[in-house]
């Protein structure tokens, strides 16, 4: 049973009275101190600094109870230390060894709980290094960027290391994170110093082009504008749509007024029209001279844009059915040219838009050397199809018995086996064509 008087109790083993002063006995290594004055009888004054120490406890109490359920444990060390110099000046009558014990202890135990932080922060800063130091050769800038920001939250929010290491690791990370902004600085620089100069490339090809477009030479300026087509591609510049757009429209304007204006010529030459106008048929000799001209003409379509170049041959088969019938050797040959050059542009047309279906929206573009490369793995891929395909339409070639029933699908079977002969190759010419281009 407690005593009922129990704090003056516990005062009287931790203090006394003497000279009309309140003192402390001997605790944590020091000598009995006086701690304060009587005012009224001796005992009240024990209780008044018995009191004083329970209100000391209780400030003990309550900060190691917060401790327990923090967070942040590191933060407490500094009031933990402080507390336990306080124990060593506090005016009051208690225990004051077993206060200092119990802080001693949170202490210690505080320090292995840091220490073991500070172990897992300095593991989670070097991994943090790391992943920036993995930047260096990045060319992707936006996914770069988001991880970089990344980076930068994970390292603020992770908590300190051992003070000798913290210096240099913040040196090492910031060091990093600067040097990724100056290479993003110095290749948005470089992007903005390349679009400036591909648009001036382009603006000059438009002049050039509006310059030709109303020649009279039409030979040579047919000549000329191939060549100005290539190198619009051969610039292969990544410009925001609008401004592209605009100068491709000028650009394209200029040759389609030339190009209009040379088939009007052409038209005007025929011999075949000519004689058409005046109700004389055309002769074979001029039949085959119309198609010579028009096997020409298809051969140089390769140069053009892929959706201009696919128009002008469709209208070239158009005008080659109106061209007039022809016999013999080299008939069969302009023939094979004229729809040999056709497949090139369909092809052409196609493998355009395989390249831009792959490659996405926003994606980077390829240069000259890469688009051939893509060129050739594609062409190779489709080749392999057209293989297939053909393999199967000769297999059912040979299994369809020879009989005049079957002739009409017999027909139309050794009609797709031409077709995808000549596809085979077409590719396979073009394939050739890119490898010449990535080698040149």
């Amino acid at each position: 049973m407690q005593h009922p008087d129990h704090p003056l109790t516990e005062a009287k083993r931790y203090g006394y009275v003497e000279d009309g002063g309140v003192w402390l006995r001997p605790v944590l290594g020091q000598p009995a101190r006086r701690i304060g004055s009587v005012k009224g009888t001796d005992d009240d004054a024990l209780r008044y600094f018995a009191q004083r120490y329970t209100a000391f406890q209780a400030k003990i109490d309550e900060l190691l109870d917060r401790l327990q359920t923090a967070d942040n444990q590191g933060s407490y060390l500094m009031k933990l230390l402080h507390l336990q110099e306080q124990t060593k000046q506090h005016d009051g009558l208690g225990d004051y060894q077993a206060l200092y014990d119990r802080l001693h202890a949170a202490e210690e135990q505080l320090n292995g709980s840091v220490a073991r932080n500070r172990e897992k922060n300095l593991v989670t800063k070097r991994s943090l290094i790391a992943q920036a130091e993995a930047l260096r050769d990045t060319v992707d800038w936006v996914a770069a960027s988001e991880t970089v920001k990344e980076l930068r939250q994970a390292w603020l929010k992770t908590g300190p290391v051992d003070k000798q290491l913290t210096e240099e690791l913040e040196n090492r990370f910031h060091t990093e994170i600067q040097g990724f902004f100056d290479r993003r600085k110095a290749f948005q620089l470089d992007r903005k110093a390349l679009t400036r100069r591909t648009v001036e490339r382009y603006r000059e090809l438009v002049w050039e082009a509006e310059k030709l477009k109303n020649s009279e030479q039409f030979e040579a300026t047919s000549r000329q504008l191939k060549q100005l087509q290539t190198a619009w591609r051969d610039v292969n510049g990544n410009l925001p749509k609008k401004q592209a757009a605009e100068l491709w429209t000028k650009f394209r304007a200029a040759n389609n007024h030339f190009f209009e204006r040379l088939k009007k010529h052409i038209e005007s030459q025929r011999p075949a029209e000519a004689a058409a106008s005046t109700g004389v048929p055309s002769t074979p000799e001029q039949s085959l001279v119309r198609k010579r001209e028009l096997a020409r003409r298809a051969e140089g379509l390769l140069g053009l844009p892929p959706a201009q170049g696919v128009t002008q041959a469709k209208a070239l088969q158009a005008e080659w059915k109106q061209s007039g019938a022809v016999r013999g050797p080299e008939s069969d040959q302009l023939w094979q040219r004229f729809m040999l050059a056709c497949d090139k542009v369909f092809e052409m047309s196609a493998l355009d838009y395989y390249l831009r279906k792959r490659q996405g929206e926003g994606g980077e573009p390829l240069g000259p050397a890469e688009r051939a490369q893509a060129s050739v793995v594609a062409l190779r891929k489709f080749i392999e199809s057209d293989r297939q395909e053909l393999a199967t339409l000769r297999d059912n070639l040979g299994k369809l018995p020879n009989s005049a029933a079957n002739d009409q699908h017999r027909q139309l079977l050794q009609g797709k086996i031409r077709t995808f002969e000549r596809k085979v190759q077409t590719k396979t010419e073009l394939i050739a064509l890119f490898q010449q281009a990535a080698g040149a």
